[in-house]
């Protein structure tokens, strides 16, 4: 009996998504569930700063970053999303765009002012070892942005057939669990904000304590700070 590769097997179904995902991406940076994540960045990181976007896809949110002002890398697992982002970002000679694993990436420590990684943790096996490299690269004085699905999210049914013992590559988290464990990473929540369906009004959302708006949430985004 062959054991479950889930590193390949997430390149293998991201690969697959490819085309699909390229089809939406430019849509959810610029109307859609992310429109809110590249100016949320912009009030923290100073234009010109290095930034990683880890899981970058076809690129577009890595094109964002740059339209934005940053020095930007984009890394991800899938050679098919690399290869949509070369295509898209071939005339911008300032970007780096690498194929690699979150795992293991091939920086030094304390490299980036900025981290960007939207839902990117939930397809990691053990997504503890994923946040552990991401503080490593990190800049003690950098800023690590991260999205996480909410309750609310239907792309969370990617991870429902583990309860039929069956192997997936999606390891859905709450946001309060992410939360904890970023803390017990060294990280320091410093602000956020919710991506919400319709049917929730924001500024209802507002009222409520933290706990609760992450609970009605589609996705949350953390802002962190790496703890010395």
């Amino acid at each position: 009996m062959t054991s479950f590769n889930w590193q390949k097997q997430s390149e293998i179904q991201w690969d697959e998504r490819a085309s699909d995902w390229s089809e939406r991406s430019v849509h959810m940076w610029n109307r859609g569930s992310r429109k809110n994540i590249i100016p949320f960045i912009e009030k923290y990181v100073e234009r010109g700063e290095s930034i990683l976007d880890v899981g970058c896809g076809d690129g577009y949110g890595t094109y964002r970053l740059l339209q934005s002002g940053y020095k930007v890398t984009g890394v991800d697992l899938s050679n098919e999303m690399i290869a949509r982002a070369q295509k898209r970002l071939h005339r911008e000679s300032s970007v780096s765009l690498i194929q690699g694993n979150v795992l293991q990436l091939p920086f030094e420590n304390n490299y980036f002012r900025g981290i960007m990684a939207i839902n990117v943790l939930e397809w990691i096996e053990v997504p503890a070892k994923a946040l552990g490299e991401l503080r490593r690269i990190l800049h003690r004085e950098g800023l690590l942005f991260v999205g996480i699905l909410g309750p609310t999210a239907g792309p969370r049914a990617n991870s429902y057939k583990r309860l039929y013992g069956e192997e997936v590559i999606c390891n859905t988290m709450m946001p309060w669990e992410f939360q904890q464990l970023a803390s017990e990473y060294g990280f320091q929540y410093v602000d956020g904000f919710g991506v919400y369906k319709r049917g929730i009004a924001e500024e209802d959302a507002a009222q409520l304590p933290l706990e609760l708006k992450q609970a009605l949430s589609f996705m949350w985004i953390f802002m962190l700070r790496k703890m010395k």
